[in-house]
């Protein structure tokens, strides 16, 4: 069945759809030898040959993993400063999958990995408001009316926060520290960590603990599984709600 470029190169596991517009329209890809470079084509990808770059386009096992990232491992591909990456945890996983959004260096916890473009793009999109709880150790103690910030919104230098859902778990008097649960829907860069620094309480340690309805359960650090086909199903739905 023909369909759009984008979406097959997606499908395949190679790029998101949007990563492949930019390949298609950069003149990176061909079709029966001919370079495409117009967004709307179709393609067949059971009878015609497409590559990208030269290489033809090979349909991958769609995987979907579940990891419990630890701190100090890099959310990409490769790292230029030779880190470890989420990747080289998955021992023994052949497909090549990326991270659906991030978490930074010193930021542990919940990250799902996949080849599924379709499904990357779906759950990154801010319309779609998928969301993601944390665990912040956080320095000091909140008073109540700094809590209301976050949860009514507050200004960062790239624009205002969508409201929060933000409790306090518990204090630590010794360490001067309290653990706060909070839970976000967008994706902006160190979005939790620029929160708390703007009410003046630093965050000191960042764990993700839930995305969606998917939870850590069972994982301990550097662990991981596949998901479960009705986990698959569920997350699609989410990403097709909107």
């Amino acid at each position: 069945m023909a369909e759009r470029l984008q979406k097959i190169i997606s499908q395949a596991g190679l790029a998101s759809r949007r990563e492949a517009e930019i390949m298609i329209t950069a003149g990176r890809v061909k079709v029966n030898g001919k370079v495409c470079t117009e967004l709307g084509v179709k393609a067949d990808p059971n009878k015609d040959k497409i590559s990208v770059d030269g290489k033809p386009i090979k349909s991958e096992k769609l995987v979907y993993i579940l990891l419990n990232k630890p701190r100090g491992v890099v959310t990409s591909l490769r790292d230029p400063e030779g880190r470890r990456t989420v990747t080289s945890l998955l021992t023994d996983v052949t497909e090549r999958v990326y991270p659906v959004g991030r978490l930074d260096y010193n930021t542990e916890g919940l990250l799902l990995l996949t080849n599924d473009g379709e499904l990357t793009h779906a759950l990154t999109h801010p319309s779609h408001e998928i969301a993601k709880t944390y665990h912040a150790k956080v320095l000091g103690h909140p008073a109540d009316a700094k809590i209301d910030k976050l949860r009514s919104g507050l200004r960062l230098e790239d624009g205002m926060t969508a409201p929060a859902h933000v409790h306090i778990l518990s204090y630590d008097r010794e360490k001067d520290q309290t653990l706060v649960e909070i839970t976000i829907h967008e994706g902006r860069n160190r979005q939790v960590r620029r929160m708390f620094d703007v009410i003046g309480h630093p965050v000191r340690n960042l764990k993700r603990v839930k995305m969606a309805f998917l939870t850590l359960a069972g994982l301990g650090r550097g662990q991981y599984r596949l998901l479960e086909s009705q986990e698959i199903g569920a997350l699609k739905a989410l990403a097709d709600k909107k």
